[in-house]
């Protein structure tokens, strides 16, 4: 019986979660209300105090826990020996569609605003972001490493330009903000032809 309880108890957690995402997705974070959720999951909003605690607390717990699984994929990626910095490049950019399809883009813009003004969401937001910069720090030394100096940039310089770039992409592409003028995805990928033409001239010689 136990087990059965256990169980029923991440699949409450998960029901909820997942309707958090579809509710934040249409009506945003301003609107989000615990009430909104507890329909969606078709459950009473005891059960969004119960596993949660709070608005806040279910908000969170739905960014850490996409946040984590996406970093998982992403550091399968980057520590992939058989990979050059330019394909996981381009990976990377083919991930940034998985993530706006699957709702985890909104998800972290939301919460970067609402961040702003609330230090417990700001902290966690930030916490999360911190997995992806050391990520991309690390890819920056690799290809340091492998290929041509930064100069007077450091890694995680790199990193932090790079990230911001992406930051940014989201926002634009979230608003609306992308044409013939601003080609925010083909530029993104257009690094990465940069990338593989120096690995290119790197090998050789």
């Amino acid at each position: 019986m136990a087990r059965v309880t256990a169980e029923r108890v991440v699949q409450t957690k998960r029901e909820l979660l997942e309707a958090a995402r579809e509710v934040l997705m249409r009506e945003g974070f301003a609107n989000l209300s615990t009430r909104r959720v507890a329909e969606a999951a078709g459950t009473q909003m005891s059960q969004i105090q119960y596993h949660f605690g709070s608005k806040e607390g279910l908000i969170l717990a739905l960014f850490e826990d996409m946040n984590a699984r996406l970093v998982d994929r992403q550091r399968e990626t980057f520590e992939n020996p058989d990979l050059t910095v330019s394909q996981k490049w381009f990976l990377a950019c083919d991930y940034l569609e998985e993530d706006l399809a699957s709702g985890y883009v909104q998800v972290l813009q939301e919460l970067v605003a609402a961040g702003w003004s609330n230090e417990t969401i700001g902290a966690t937001v930030r916490a999360g972001l911190d997995h992806w910069h050391r990520l991309i720090a690390g890819l920056a030394a690799e290809f340091e490493a492998k290929h041509v100096s930064f100069g007077a940039f450091r890694p995680t310089e790199v990193a932090a330009l790079i990230s911001s770039a992406f930051i940014g992409a989201e926002a634009f592409i979230l608003l609306g903000y992308e044409d013939s003028a601003h080609p925010v995805r083909s530029a993104l990928r257009r690094i990465g032809d940069v990338i593989a033409a120096i690995e290119a001239r790197t090998e050789e010689g």
